[in-house]
């Protein structure tokens, strides 16, 4: 079993298409964990507030087969297959880390998101303090202390919960 982290990004039917990651990712693995979700302002544009968060899970799958399968989910829930950066987001699935594999060709791993964005760090954070990141040599808690408040710290983050109505069970 691989342990992997995987970044979640929604806006647009955030309830539903955060729901559904979490519903949909139990089935590529075991003893998932879900990160707090936070609302934040979309990141580089003009768009709706996010749901961001991480979800941790071990997985049998080989990277090629995981990431086809994330691919795969993200398109089966809306997201056109010639999505571009930056823009409203039905379901986005990231992996951020993938056990020990390293890689700078897609996926990129670890992903520099950790690095870069507080609604990334501040999840993984929460789930995987201890965890040595890949080629970094640093824990999460220490790239959090040394990177978190550089990077906005929690000053646009906002923790919530789902608000599932029947149509989302």
């Amino acid at each position: 079993m691989t342990q992997t982290y995987l970044g979640i990004g929604t806006n647009i039917e955030r309830d539903k298409h955060a729901h559904a990651a979490i519903i949909e990712l139990q089935r590529l693995g075991a003893n998932l964990q879900v990160s707090t979700i936070y609302r934040c302002p979309a990141a580089g544009f003009e768009g709706a507030e996010f749901y961001n968060f991480v979800i941790g899970i071990d997985t049998d799958l080989a990277l090629p087969e995981f990431s086809r399968r994330l691919r795969a989910l993200e398109v089966a829930y809306g997201r056109p297959e010639n999505a571009a950066k930056k823009q409203d987001r039905t379901l986005d699935i990231d992996i951020l880390l993938f056990g020990e594999e390293t890689s700078q060709q897609s996926p990129q791993l670890p992903r520099c998101d950790i690095f870069k964005f507080n609604f990334v760090l501040q999840p993984l954070y929460e789930l995987c303090p201890d965890l040595i990141v890949p080629c970094d040599g640093r824990s999460v808690r220490q790239i959090w202390q040394q990177e978190f408040k550089s990077i906005g710290g929690m000053s646009n983050l906002t923790a919530t919960s789902l608000n599932l109505s029947d149509d989302y069970q």
